[in-house]
């Protein structure tokens, strides 16, 4: 790592600054033009664009380039093409054209698409995503691109992602400057995700194959020591930790990407990273890498990165929260209170149009977060519920609640809430605690989405976000268009103290790990979309797709497609998981625990060749016990074993998810539970893999 952070920061992107330099100034204007409008760059323009980032790169000793792009796996895709060709008198040369830039042809059937494609039908298209960053990783130059099929289908996260942004800012603008603010041009939505991450000894790794195989471990007894005492969160970052974390940010800072905070999380070996705001586009982007970065860095250290929502059971698990605002082009947050009345008007009606939203597609907010290693986090000690619920804090929610009822009240100590057509007195930035036990948590001037898993790509949650906001502000603009004789801050008043009254049920600034809140939020009418197969199919309600498609961010095929995609990977998932189980027992916990009660009946054997007369009946009781758990581990595994074959019989993608959830995890539950019984009998050096004491107090 240099010295100097601020001359290597963003070294390695293609920034404005450096096309500043390197493009003529009417190419480099017009490829402003086309970032912030949508204009089409013409083949001249695309050619002195590519040339130029070809001769940058190959200076930084670049030999390919790749259309980099996010398929419905989770992860990234990436074909590597290489500049070099030859010229006509045989003579290598470097090439790279505007073509090669624009448009890159990978296969389309062979990743997740829902039926979209069949296997012989391969061509796709990936098409460059002018608005994010082209940058150089591994002497490879990366051009963030859009993935659709030959028939104009997204099978990708950005496409819909820049579809939802686009339908926020359209219906933003709108609504703004129906409000009277006519200087607006631009509303972009901005996301600043906390990624939290756990790192281990790569030597106790490689001998757990439920780690390697599935990203979590499948058995493992409770350790002696867990989170009881709090000492690991925010403690002092191990040495090995910390040149692992200096790697990882100079790295980053090589990339452009801002990572502004680093700490010990609050489980044994988890720790965090969270970066800078940036435009949703970008933050998924970066995102990307850095789930990519971390266990590339890790190896180099000899440690392994598990990025699974729950690798260890009965400690924390790992989240991702998704930081979500919105704001003008002139640097305006649209969801900060402002420093008066008018400003606040405004801060309101965006707030009731988030509330409104969230309350009346829950359903979608809990689908955009539904994975099967998600499913294991979810309602946990460190994770909020399935209930979807917004927290405003005491003075917010006050604030809503007397608009509803039209009366004044006094805020906080010092202020006097007049509550009326044109008086909405100041609101302070941070008018209430933090509740780390809710999903979707106003917190200050952003809302906090903290159901994210820690695998998960960004751009799901910020989809459905966007759209249900801006079909919300569509529905807001629409409101205030109809009568224009009475004044807009007393329509905007009236159309706030409806979105009070009528969505006040989604508002809850209680504990969300309290029992008594699902019985609650039943009374609400609130959903509890415990599992993956539950909050899947919401997608395919009428209002859902109504409502995306009339925001142009999904169509149906689209839909239908991200149905059978999610259940898809949700059943292979499950079903990798169980036959590993079926595997290492088989294969490991079986033999290990025969082995034990050999060398007790062995011990027991040498007592009576010896005429050792004791009194200790130790040896003879544990050979009972755990004769009596093999005869059950072997049954329970049988049983397992049967539950997967079962399992491939069915073909309806719905009833197989189904069949998962009913049958093979309870099997797997138990399974589990009686391994873990075992653990506990038996000595660690007969044990047949790395326990959770070696596993999280390793390094």
């Amino acid at each position: 790592m240099k010295k100097d952070v601020i001359s290597d920061f963003g070294e390695m992107v293609f920034s404005d600054v450096v096309m500043k330099k390197m493009l003529s100034a009417k190419v480099y204007r017009h490829y402003l033009a086309s970032r912030q409008n949508g204009f089409y760059l013409n083949a001249t323009e695309a050619d002195e664009i590519a040339n130029a980032m070809k001769k940058w790169a190959v200076e930084k000793g670049t030999t390919h380039y790749t259309h980099w792009f996010q398929p419905l796996t989770g992860i990234t895709a990436e074909k590597h093409d290489s500049f070099v060709d030859v010229s006509k008198d045989g003579k290598g040369i470097m090439e790279f054209s505007g073509k090669e830039l624009i448009k890159g042809e990978p296969d389309a059937s062979s990743f997740p698409n829902g039926g979209i494609r069949n296997t012989f039908e391969a061509r796709g298209y990936t098409a460059w995503d002018i608005n994010s960053y082209v940058f150089i990783k591994e002497k490879v130059l990366y051009i963030p691109t859009a993935f659709c099929s030959y028939s104009g289908e997204s099978l990708d996260k950005k496409t819909p992602l820049l579809r939802s942004i686009e339908a926020l800012n359209r219906e933003a603008v709108k609504l703004l400057k129906l409000c009277g603010f006519k200087n607006v041009k631009k509303v972009i939505q901005y996301a600043g995700p906390e990624q939290e991450y756990f790192l281990i000894d790569e030597k106790v790794y490689d001998k757990r194959p439920d780690l390697k195989f599935t990203g979590r471990t499948l058995f493992g007894a409770r350790p002696i020591k867990g989170q009881e005492l709090s000492d690991h969160y925010f403690g002092t970052i191990k040495p090995r930790i910390k040149s692992f974390m200096d790697e990882v940010n100079a790295e980053l800072w090589r990339l452009g990407i801002i990572a502004k905070t680093e700490h010990n999380e609050v489980a044994p070996s988890q720790h965090e990273l969270a970066v800078k705001f940036m435009p949703s586009n970008i933050a998924t982007d970066q995102n990307q890498l850095i789930m990519e970065l971390l266990p590339k860095i890790a190896k180099k250290h000899k440690l392994v990165c598990l990025l699974h929502e729950k690798p260890f059971d009965g400690i924390n698990g790992s989240g991702k929260h998704n930081n979500w605002s919105i704001g003008t082009d002139d640097g305006t947050n649209l969801l900060s209170p402002g420093k008066n009345a008018h400003d606040n008007l405004k801060f309101l009606l965006f707030i009731a149009a988030v509330i409104k939203a969230v309350d009346d597609y829950q359903d979608l907010l809990r689908l955009s977060v539904a994975t099967a290693s998600n499913d294991n986090r979810l309602g946990g000690n460190e994770a909020p519920p399935a209930i979807i619920s917004i927290f405003l804090g005491e003075a917010l929610t006050d604030v809503l609640l007397n608009i509803e009822k039209y009366k004044n009240m006094y805020f906080g100590k010092k202020s006097i809430l007049e509550i009326g057509v044109k008086s909405i007195p100041n609101l302070a930035k941070d008018v209430s605690d933090r509740n780390r036990t809710s999903p979707f948590a106003f917190t200050g001037n952003k809302f906090e989405f903290r159901m994210l898993g820690s695998s998960d790509s960004i751009a799901c949650a910020n989809i459905m976000l966007n759209s249900a906001v801006a079909d919300t502000l569509r529905i807001f603009r629409e409101e205030l268009e109809k009568d224009s004789k009475v004044a807009y801050e007393e329509k905007i008043t009236k159309l706030i103290k409806n979105v009070a009254k009528a969505h006040k049920r989604i508002i809850f600034n209680g504990n969300g790990y309290d029992k008594s809140w699902e019985l609650e939020a039943k009374k609400r009418g609130l959903e509890n979309l415990r599992t993956t197969p539950e909050s899947v199919v919401t997608l395919l309600r009428k209002k859902n797709v109504d409502m995306l498609t009339r925001m142009k961010v999904y169509d149906e095929v689209e839909i239908e497609s991200r149905v059978e995609t999610l259940l898809d990977n949700y059943c292979k998932m499950k079903n990798i998981e169980a036959r590993c189980m079926v595997d290492m027992i088989n294969r490991s916990i079986l033999p290990s625990i025969n082995g034990y009660i050999k060398k007790l009946m062995d011990t027991m054997m040498n007592y009576k060749k010896l005429s050792i007369k004791t009194k200790s009946s130790f040896a003879k009781d544990e050979v009972v016990a755990l004769t009596k758990l093999v005869d059950d581990i072997d049954r329970a595994n049988k049983k397992l074993e049967e539950c997967c074959f079962n399992e491939s019989s069915y073909v309806d993608i719905k009833k197989k998810a189904d069949y998962i959830l009913k049958k093979v995890i309870p099997e797997m539950a138990k399974l589990r539970e009686l391994c873990d019984k075992a653990e506990l009998k038996m000595p660690f050096d007969m044990w047949p893999m790395p326990t959770y004491n070696e596993l999280l107090f390793s390094i």
